[in-house]
């Protein structure tokens, strides 16, 4: 411990004061004075990283200061670090092993630096780890297995870094373990099979790591041969004339005519009722089912085919692909993300061409009848801004996958928090983005009376000119209530929900724009909504800066460099972005009113971002 150096004139109460003194340091610690442990890691922390900027001037040799908020990213409770919070801040250098000292630490947020090396193994004897946030960095070597023993750790970003190997199997023992990101590294392998069963958030994206879809296998090319006929019982009683022989033996081989003409003749009536095509050319649903197809021709929307040898049942909507149940199960699959709602995964198809297929969780959808009459109903939905449902399938043990198409640019949190420096995102791009999801929204409150319930920066998808595309949306009509309110929950948990629906769980319009709001901030910050800034989430740090006036200090620093020519836009635009986030719903907008403001900001490009596709739908405007 370290303590600092009072000089007392008064002699005589020198023998008090160490009486007084001794028991304090050796058992009560009173918060401000930090153990010796403690000071020891922080001064070798120190040390190994490289403070071009100054940021860490404040951490003194004396270790005064250090717990009373005088260090720069330093917590304390009880005298031991609780945590360290230096995100953004230029760090270079490399983190000191010796950072297994701080027995009380519970989050460790380093992202968006510079830093390198290798992540400490001793990260793993920290009892008490919580978050770990080291992603935008330059780490480099593989996940330390250690973390595994981490027992109360709960979120782990190590994205956009330099890691190699796999992800250790070790990390299922952090069974509280709820959000993984991984994604933009160099990982490859399988993913662990026991992951934590709390886990809500998983983005292994941008890495080499491969796994298949876990459903019924492929089924098998052999053919099996047509069964021998029954043998005629033989008859005990008296021995057969050859004459006996000869009827019997005509008998039977007449009966086998009989049949197979009645075979031919049933698949020509088949063949005949099954056909389409002014040319006479024949497809039938036997073809669908012994997984032969024409390749190249788009299935007719609400077409329905089995499931292949496989079994099960297979929807299409429309699109510009055509695969059966065969080709869909046995397209190679990578793991994209996991969610309340399921896994998603990229399929590759057999002929090159990739789809998004979510296959939902078990035991969280409602019965198959209700089921399959909401799917179809949101198959049917068609909006430019708005990810389009292709197909369903429903398979024999229950499975439920979900086909969409594939998005190549990915999410939008990936996009704003996990891109390359070589990946600028600059302003138009950015407003864009924001109109199109004020479209898809609106249409989906105005067209379709869907409320989305789970709007985050990770449900919003971007196509190659990264226009946004909303997905998941009515997938809570799906679902069992149980299953929508640990929805709720996961929102609130990344930062997104609206604090009336702590009470209500049950999402509305009011609830869907506050959603919008908060994804607004991130876009204008680069912030993410699940990275506190001193204890307060992000509409709140936002609303105290601006209170503060120190309105600059909000905006990303990529959009500053253009902020004599954009600077309105971006006032404007956090203006209505915090009017979305309003605690009071009833002072809230609506999409509609966000919509119009958006396009009034910069009509230019609300004028040129529509997207076209074969969505058939036009963009609307405000006064739909």
């Amino acid at each position: 411990m370290v303590h600092p150096t009072k000089p007392n004139p008064l002699v005589i109460l020198a023998p008090l004061l160490i009486f007084v003194i001794q028991p304090v340091s050796s058992q009560v610690w009173d918060g401000v004075v930090v153990t010796q442990a403690d000071f020891q890691a922080l001064q070798a922390f120190k040390a190994e990283l490289v403070d071009t900027k100054g940021f860490l001037k404040s951490w003194n040799d004396s270790g005064y200061g250090a717990c009373s908020g005088g260090w720069v990213g330093i917590k304390c409770a009880q005298g031991q670090v609780i945590v360290i919070q230096l995100p953004w801040k230029g760090l270079g250098g490399k983190i000191t092993d010796k950072i297994g000292q701080l027995q009380g630490l519970r989050k460790l947020s380093l992202h968006d630096n510079i830093i390198g090396g290798s992540i400490p193994k001793t990260l793993g004897i920290l009892p008490n780890l919580r978050g770990v946030q080291l992603f935008n960095n330059r780490f480099s070597g593989s996940i330390p297995s250690s973390l595994g023993s981490c027992l109360l750790l709960q979120t782990l970003d190590l994205g956009n870094n330099s890691l190699t190997g796999i992800i250790p199997d070790s990390l299922a023992n952090a069974t509280k373990l709820f959000r993984l990101n991984v994604s933009y590294n160099s990982l490859s392998g399988p993913l662990p099979v026991r992951l934590s069963p709390s886990l809500i958030y998983l983005d292994i994206s941008n890495n080499a790591i491969n796994g298949s879809l876990p459903t019924a296998p492929c089924p098998s090319q052999e053919p099996s041969g047509p069964a021998p006929p029954p043998e005629m019982p033989r008859k005990h009683h008296r021995k057969l004339s050859t004459k006996d022989i000869i009827l019997i033996a005509a008998g039977a081989l007449l009966i086998v005519l009989i049949i197979l003409c009645l075979i031919l003749l049933c698949c020509l009536i088949r063949k005949k009722a099954a056909s389409k095509s002014k040319n006479g050319e024949a497809a039938s649903r036997a073809a669908a089912a012994a997984a032969r197809v024409v390749k190249g021709a788009p299935p007719v929307a609400g077409e329905v085919e089995s499931g292949g040898e496989v079994g099960g049942k297979l929807v299409h909507f429309d699109g510009p692909l055509a695969f059966t149940a065969d080709d869909l199960l046995c397209a190679t699959a990578e793991i994209m993300g996991k969610s309340t709602y399921g896994t998603v995964y990229k399929a590759t198809l057999e002929d090159g061409n990739q789809v998004a297929v979510k296959r939902l969780r078990e035991k969280i959808t409602k019965g198959q009848r209700e089921f399959e009459n909401e799917v179809n109903a949101l198959g049917k939905i068609r909006h430019p801004n708005l990810l389009a449902l292709r197909a369903y399938y429903l398979g024999p043990k229950g499975e439920k996958l979900l086909v969409f198409d594939y998005m190549s640019k990915g999410s939008l949190a990936t996009f704003l928090h996990a891109r390359g420096p070589d990946t600028p995102l600059d302003w138009p791009t950015r407003m864009k983005i924001a109109q199109g999801m004020a479209r898809g929204l609106f249409y989906l409150h105005n067209h379709e009376n869907i409320i989305h319930g789970n709007l985050t920066s990770s449900n919003v998808l971007l196509d190659e000119n990264a226009n946004a595309r909303i997905a998941d949306y009515g997938l809570s009509r799906l679902m069992t209530a149980a299953a929508n309110t640990n929805v709720i929950a996961t929102a609130g948990a990344l930062g997104y929900r609206a604090p009336e629906l702590s009470k209500l769980k049950k999402a509305n319009t009011k609830t869907d724009v506050y959603s919008l709001g908060v994804i607004i901030l991130e876009i204008l910050t680069g912030k993410s909504p699940g990275e506190a800034m001193n204890g307060v989430d992000l509409p709140q740090w936002v609303a105290s800066i601006v209170k503060e006036e120190w309105t600059n200090e909000v905006f990303d620093l990529e959009l500053m460099k253009d902020a004599s020519t954009i600077g309105d836009e971006l006032l404007n635009t956090l203006k209505l972005a915090l009017h979305c986030v309003d605690p009071s719903p009833s002072a809230r907008p609506e999409v509609q009113q966000v919509l119009q403001q958006l396009e009034e900001i910069r009509s230019e490009t609300a004028a040129s971002s529509g997207p076209s596709g074969d969505d058939g739908a036009g963009v609307p405007s405000t006064s739909d």
